[in-house]
C-alpha cells in the first residue's frame, strides 16, 4: 500500500468537533500461552505482548537469530495457502496457521502487537479463535494517542471464478456474507451474513472450530499437514457423522469457521476493512488474491480516519464514518 498520511485530506478542528475519533489499541500486558501447531503437530508457546503504536501486527520467532526471526503480518509476506495461511520473510523465516490468531485480534479491535513464538506454527488451541479472545480479554486492552485507521472499499472488487469468488463492495460497516457447498451431507450447503459490530465477532463467529473429514487424515499427513489434528482441536466428519462427542457448537459451524478464516485473512490488510464482503466457496488462497486485487487498485480504497459514529442505513454504531480521504 503506497497511500501515505501526507496524501490525506486535511480535516479542520470545527469539522470534528462533535466527532470522538478512535484511537489505535494495544495490550495492557503481556499474556502467553502452550499449544500444538495443527499442521507441524509441534509443541510451540506463544506470548502476545504490547507494541507501540503505528506498529501493526508482527510475529518475532525466538528461536531465531535476531531480525530473521520477525515477520510482519501482512498481506505480502502470504507464502502458503494450503489448508492454513502461512506468512515468511526473505530470510525464510515462517509463521503458519495464523488466521485463528489475526480473527480474534480483529475482532477484539487490537491495532498493535508483538508475537513472540518459538516455533513455526502458531498454536491450534480449540480449533477456533475463542482462545485467543478469552487470552486478549484477560491481558486487557490501553489505548494509544495514534488515530486509528480503516481501509474503505470505494468501488467493488471481485476475484475469483464461476466456482469460487470474492467481492468486496462499499459499505458503512465491515460485514462478511458467506456461502458454502459441500458435496459431503454434514456440512452440504450453508449460508450466513453478518454484520461484524457490537462484539458479534465475539459472540456469533468466534467459537466456531475448523473442521476436516476423516477420510482426508491420511493424504493430508502424507502432504506434512494436520499432523496435530485431533478431535481437541478440529471438528472431524466421517460419511454422516460428526466424530466429536460434544457434537457442534452451532448449528452451521462450518460457514461459520469459514467466516472466521476470512476475517482473520483479511486483517492481513494492515488495518479494519469497511465494507461489504461477499464469498461464494472462498479459502485461505482466494482471501489473499483479494486483497492483492483490492489494494494494489488505488482506486478501490482509501484509508480513513475511524471515528464513533452512527452509519446511516443500520441500527449499529460502528467505527466507520470517514472525515480523512486519501
Amino acid at each position: 500500500m503506497s497511500k501515505s498520511n501526507d496524501q490525506r485530506k486535511a480535516i479542520s478542528p470545527d469539522s470534528r468537533s462533535d466527532l470522538n475519533t478512535i484511537r489505535q489499541k494495544t495490550l495492557k500486558s503481556s499474556i502467553g500461552c502452550t499449544g500444538i501447531g495443527l499442521h507441524s503437530g509441534r509443541k510451540v508457546s506463544m506470548t502476545l505482548c504490547p507494541a507501540e503504536a503505528n506498529a501493526g501486527i508482527v510475529f518475532r520467532r525466538t528461536d531465531l537469530p535476531g531480525d530473521d526471526g520477525i515477520v510482519a503480518a501482512h498481506w505480502k509476506n502470504v507464502v502458503d495457502t494450503r489448508m492454513a495461511t502461512t506468512l515468511g520473510n526473505e530470510a525464510g523465516a515462517q509463521i503458519g496457521t495464523v488466521e485463528h490468531l489475526m480473527a480474534a485480534l480483529a475482532g477484539c479491535g487490537v491495532d498493535n502487537a508483538v508475537i513472540e513464538i518459538d516455533g513455526p506454527e502458531v498454536p491450534v488451541m480449540d480449533g477456533s479463535s475463542q482462545p485467543f479472545v478469552f487470552l486478549i480479554e484477560c491481558a486487557g486492552l490501553t489505548e494509544q494517542a495514534a488515530p486509528r485507521r480503516a481501509i474503505r472499499i470505494d468501488k467493488p472488487v471481485t476475484v475469483g471464478d464461476g466456482r469460487k469468488s470474492i467481492t468486496g463492495s462499499p459499505d458503512g460497516v465491515f460485514s462478511v456474507s458467506f456461502e458454502i457447498d459441500f458435496e459431503d451431507s454434514v456440512v452440504a450447503r450453508q449460508h450466513l451474513n453478518i454484520c461484524l459490530v457490537n462484539g458479534a465477532f465475539k459472540s456469533d463467529v468466534a467459537r466456531a472450530r475448523t473442521f476436516g473429514f476423516a477420510h482426508e487424515v491420511d493424504a493430508l499427513r502424507a502432504a506434512g499437514l494436520a499432523r496435530g489434528g485431533s478431535l481437541d482441536n478440529a471438528v472431524v466428519i466421517s460419511g454422516d457423522k460428526v466424530l466429536n462427542g460434544d457434537g457442534l457448537r452451532y448449528e452451521d459451524e462450518f460457514v461459520r469457521h469459514k467466516i472466521l478464516d476470512c476475517v482473520g485473512d483479511l486483517y492481513l490488510a494492515g488495518a479494519p476493512i469497511i465494507g461489504q464482503i461477499v464469498a461464494s466457496r472462498s479459502g485461505h488462497a482466494l482471501n489473499n488474491k483479494f486483497l492483492f486485487a483490492l489494494l494494489e487498485d488505488e482506486t478501490a480504497w482509501s484509508y480513513v480516519e475511524m471515528t464513533d459514529a452512527v452509519v446511516p442505513g443500520t441500527s449499529h454504531r460502528a467505527d466507520a464514518l470517514e472525515l480523512a480521504i486519501a
